[in-house]
């Protein structure tokens, strides 16, 4: 997949506090923001797409929430793609084809394989500071 996430129009940023209804928020705002991008819920990359952010999401909660009090969903559209990311503020960045070989079955690992199996792409970015990441998925639409 060729779409650079920069070259797509930000279509909505989601904070969240590190606590677990936050799951249920990103999922259903998720849902709202790709209606809004014009892609119907019964695209075959939605309930993929709704599984890898509640996810991330999830994992943002469980490991980071005592450096990372909120957590932040951004969400881009553009021509034949879609893409978010789930933000916090702790410094570990994990491998996520690492995720494959170390943890199969792993929340991890289900994001890295179902992003790969639709097509997408999914990245670590770090932030400049050096003290937190985005967890990036993009998959085509």
């Amino acid at each position: 997949m060729s779409v650079q996430v920069e070259a797509m129009p930000y279509r909505h940023v989601l904070d969240v506090p590190a606590v677990g209804s936050a799951v249920r928020i990103a999922r259903e705002t998720t849902e709202l923001v790709l209606v809004e991008c014009g892609v119907g819920l019964r695209h075959p990359s939605v309930g993929p797409a709704l599984l890898i952010v509640a996810e991330l999401v999830t994992n943002a909660v469980r490991h980071a929430a005592a450096a990372s009090p909120m957590i932040t969903v951004t969400y881009a559209h553009g021509p034949g793609a879609f893409a978010f990311a789930v933000h916090d503020r702790h410094p570990c960045r994990p491998a996520l084809f690492g995720a494959l070989a170390t943890a199969p079955g792993s929340g991890l690992a289900m994001v890295v394989e179902m992003t790969m199996e639709l097509g997408g792409t999914a990245v670590v970015r770090a932030d400049a500071d050096g003290r937190g990441k985005a967890i990036w998925i993009t998959l085509p639409l």
